[in-house]
């Protein structure tokens, strides 16, 4: 398959949806407007206590919901109770988001799991091998991608990096991830998802046969300066233009 003629390059991926004020990220709201817009769409899975699969980016339930706690510790019948941005809007389950999005746009799903690798990617791919639309996984970890080139390898994998500045991990970790260096060894994705501000850089340059995605693009003067040297975008708080 040749990625650069696939969605993951040809079409602007909005980042957890198409969100605004009233359309929260990672909400319905938010789905259906980049679904009606044309956009694919960028989200966040990670599991919670009852191994319930869920759709939400942060640790902490608190800039989301105002709610104290962590995400590790809610179940099922939390999510109900938990509002996003003061909407109505609650936080959708993967079974629930699969269901709603029905392959109506393909789906570019981040995985967020600093834990042990294993059960959280198998619960995800067995829910994925019974969705008919298209989709990729990415995660910024890079054995999450061994797991599924052992397990799922038909499935499309992205690194994610970044120069994790202010981020508390160890100067090790760091520049292992920065600079891709399990890439070969262990991840060996499909695609690569690198930090829009800091490319161009040497560590994505040797990639060059694979697709290049750039997150997260805030507005239409980054995105010239950006698309130059990747080949799509991650993007929200504006519709990028040529």
């Amino acid at each position: 398959m040749d990625l650069f003629k696939t969605w993951l390059v040809e079409q602007y991926i909005a980042h957890r949806g198409l969100h605004d004020e009233k359309a929260p990220e990672n909400s319905f709201s938010a789905f259906e407007k980049a679904i009606k817009a044309g956009y694919p769409i960028e989200t966040d899975v990670q599991q919670i206590s009852d191994g319930t699969i869920i759709v939400f980016h942060d640790k902490s339930l608190q800039r989301m919901t105002g709610k104290d706690g962590y995400v590790k510790n809610l179940k099922k019948e939390d999510l109900k109770d938990l509002y996003l941005n003061g909407t109505k809007e609650t936080i959708p389950t993967l079974e629930e988001f699969l269901k709603f999005i029905d392959g109506r746009t393909p789906l570019l799903i981040e995985i967020k799991n600093t834990d042990k690798v294993g059960e959280l990617e198998s619960k995800l791919y067995s829910q994925l091998k019974e969705y008919k639309g298209e989709y990729a996984i990415q995660s910024f970890n890079p054995f999450v991608l061994e797991w599924f080139k052992n397990n799922a390898p038909e499935v499309l994998r992205g690194q994610l990096s970044g120069y994790f500045k202010g981020e508390t991990l160890s100067l090790l970790k760091k520049i292992f991830l920065k600079r891709m260096i399990l890439n070969k060894k262990v991840s060996q994705p499909h695609f690569i998802s690198y930090e829009a501000s800091t490319l161009p850089n040497r560590f994505v340059r040797k990639y060059k046969r694979l697709p290049l995605l750039a997150w997260t693009v805030r507005s239409q003067e980054e995105y010239m300066k950006v698309i130059k040297f990747c080949d799509n975008i991650i993007f929200e708080n504006f519709e990028p233009k040529l």
